[in-house]
């Protein structure tokens, strides 16, 4: 057993005992009850809202005060001041941005938004590109942690991050944001929407843009980003126990990337990249027996467009589009929710997923152009269902399966089950789960040159124990979890044998191909660590902290890197918040995050610095509908790496005004 984990288990067990001591009679102190006898606080990634003293699993909720608070303009950069998340991005905002959870990799986590699960079948996991996800519209997010493959499907190794827009509560209703900053960055939003006993209504756009920082550690050509977003919701209130939901997302940019592959004197300015994405929704609602049984049948389909371009290219004769990718995805989906008596719900459904994606590029043929776009596909047919019981009060049971069938590798079921017990109204909340997951391998890792149509689903079993206290009449709030994962048939990159015999009846078909490698089920990891928060508010004094060690391991048999911490994954990670209120309406705050040292990647050859970073807001509520905020992030102007030879944004700031009416 390693240093850290004795140290995480001590502390583990020591915050539950004191979390459970104050449980004790007497020990209680005045409390402030909601209207739902908990926190008030509500969990959609469920698929259902459930009261978060209800939830089994780690979950971490950021509401729109929040939001405001932290001024973020891509989503990731809230995103990773929550407990397990880290956050890598090859520069400045527009370029190749990942996100991790516990440690799980990037194409691991599921991004919802508004119910819409989005994806990215051209990219090589197949997840969603979380990088030109900004905070726009977003009035909620919640992140929920560990396998969530019960409700969600398949990636949902690693957690889920749900994303809400901001919902219409009056009849005419709209919002407005500009803001400017470092690197020539503008950002404007803008909202409008409103209901009705017949429609609810809402519509937003978004322009971005800046000129950007170099890319690569020693540039000198900054590489700048442009942004143009929109999103629309429609209900309409057919009948009393029915309605038609209409959502749609759209997203458009356009990032250099002229500094990413050279150094000066050889850049060339006029290397890009386009991007296109956009995703709609509709779904009929039906309330049978007083609203006991509610169902939801629905399609949704999303697209990415991705292109590259070297202009560069043309004067030495060769193609200056050198890559394009086109994805779909088709969604069809029935959910049943049925609750037969009170203290018993009941979630089941069946789903079903068409992915396809077109890829081509000039080296595929020769360089010769136009290339082909080479179509492949594959589907997936889902049931699931899962139970939840409230069989005493305070004590909620939960337990789940889900069967998939995968057009290329067949079927595939996981399970779940958990406990969530609150004695005293949420003000003491104790968890315990179990959950599986699993990520089916992508178009690209089955399909492309270096594909391999044999390759089985990833599997991950993970567990944890929670405990939550408030206390002062939840002025203070604490919390502490435990948890442990093991992920197997994890796919990799296989390089082939060398030399290369055809007539060798082992030899992998890609390797008679490319020559290169394949992808194959190489890799096992085990991840366990320990979450603490806390969050507090005193009079005008607030404060906010998490801390989080995150062990994640290569456990693949006979390898050399075994026992090795997985490459991006930080030990320790920090994140504290301290602020006050100000007369006048002026509130004001300083942040620090510590990430500490990691690799690079798994060649274990370059090591990622730890880092320590200082952020400072404020804003000015000049009338209740009208605000004017202001920031700095890395006051410090620390030069940092979470990409190896990647430039980080140093010191910047920004200001800006928002209203609504």
């Amino acid at each position: 057993m390693t240093r850290d984990t004795r140290f995480a288990r001590f502390l583990f067990a020591a915050s539950a005992l004191a979390l459970t001591c104050f449980t004790l009679p007497g020990a209680a102190l005045a409390e402030t009850p909601s209207s739902d006898g908990g926190d008030g606080i509500v969990v959609t990634a469920l698929r259902t809202p459930v009261d978060s003293d209800q939830v089994s699993s780690s979950v971490t909720v950021l509401d729109a005060d929040d939001l405001a608070l932290a001024q973020p303009l891509a989503l990731t950069d809230v995103l990773d001041r929550t407990p397990s998340v880290t956050v890598a991005r090859n520069g400045g905002y527009g370029q190749v941005t990942s996100l991790r959870i516990r440690g799980a990799d990037p194409a691991e986590t599921i991004m919802v938004i508004d119910g819409m699960r989005m994806a990215d079948p051209t990219s090589i996991n197949g997840g969603f590109d979380i990088t030109h996800l900004f905070a726009d519209d977003i009035a909620r997010v919640e992140i929920l942690r560990g396998p969530q493959s019960i409700l969600w499907g398949s990636n949902a190794m690693g957690g889920i991050i749900n994303v809400t827009t901001v919902v219409p509560t009056k009849p005419l209703e709209g919002d407005f944001g500009v803001e400017g900053g470092s690197n020539q960055t503008v950002n404007a939003h803008a909202g409008l929407g409103g209901t009705s006993s017949l429609v609810d209504w809402r519509v937003s756009g978004t322009a971005f843009s800046t000129d950007g920082i170099p890319t690569l550690v020693g540039g000198t050509q900054p590489n700048g980003y442009t942004r143009k977003a929109a999103s629309g919701t429609l209900t309409f209130h057919i009948a009393a126990n029915v309605s038609l939901d209409l959502r749609g997302y759209w997203n458009d940019s356009r990032n250099s990337f002229s500094d990413t592959f050279s150094l000066a004197p050889q850049i060339y300015a006029g290397d890009y990249a386009l991007t296109k994405q956009w995703s709609v929704y509709a779904g009929l609602n039906v309330a049978l027996l007083d609203d006991r049984f509610k169902n939801r049948i629905s399609v949704q389909q999303d697209q990415t467009d991705n292109e590259d371009l070297y202009p560069i290219n043309a004067l030495y004769g060769s193609p200056a589009l050198t890559f394009v990718g086109h994805g779909k995805t088709r969604r069809y989906e029935y959910q049943g929710t049925l609750t037969p008596t009170k203290g018993i719900d009941l979630i089941f459904g069946a789903e079903r997923e068409e992915q396809h994606m077109r890829t081509g590029s000039p080296y595929d043929d020769g360089g010769l152009m136009p290339y082909a776009l080479v179509p492949e596909s594959a589907n997936t047919n889902s049931v699931y269902g899962e139970a939840r019981v409230t069989p005493v009060t305070g004590l909620t049971l939960n337990g789940g399966v889900r069967h998939d069938h995968h057009s290329q590798f067949g079927g595939n079921t996981v399970f779940s089950a958990g406990a969530a017990y609150t004695p005293d109204k949420g003000t003491t909340v104790l968890r315990a789960t179990y959950d599986e997951g699993y990520r089916a391998p992508s178009l690209y890792q089955l399909y492309s040159d270096y594909g391999n149509t044999g390759l089985k689903p990833e599997h991950a079993k993970g567990w944890e124990l929670g405990a939550e206290r408030a206390l002062f009449g939840k002025a203070v709030q604490i919390g502490a979890t435990w948890w442990e994962r093991r992920s197997t048939n994890l796919i990799g990159f296989a390089y082939c044998p060398y030399p290369i015999n055809p007539s060798d009846p082992s030899t992998p078909p890609a390797c008679l191909i490319n020559g290169y490698g394949y992808y194959a089920n190489v890799d096992k990891a085990f991840g366990r660590g320990l979450e603490l928060t806390g969050k507090a508010r005193v009079a005008h004094l607030f404060a906010d902290a998490n801390y989080a060690i995150v062990v994640n391991e290569d456990r693949t048999d006979g390898a050399t890197t075994y026992g090795k911490q997985l490459p991006r994954v930080p030990r320790h990670v920090f994140n504290g918040e301290v602020g006050y209120d100000l007369p006048f309406g002026v509130t004001t705050s300083v942040a620090m995050r510590h990430a500490g040292a990691s690799f690079n990647d798994s060649t274990y050859a370059q090591v990622l610095g730890g880092y320590t970073l200082f952020d400072w807001r404020v804003e000015w509520k000049v009338q209740s509908a009208l605000t004017l905020y202001g920031r700095i992030d890395n006051i410090g102007d620390r030069q940092y790496q979470t990409a190896y030879g990647y430039n980080s944004l140093g010191r910047t700031a920004y200001v800006g005004i928002r209203g609504h009416f």
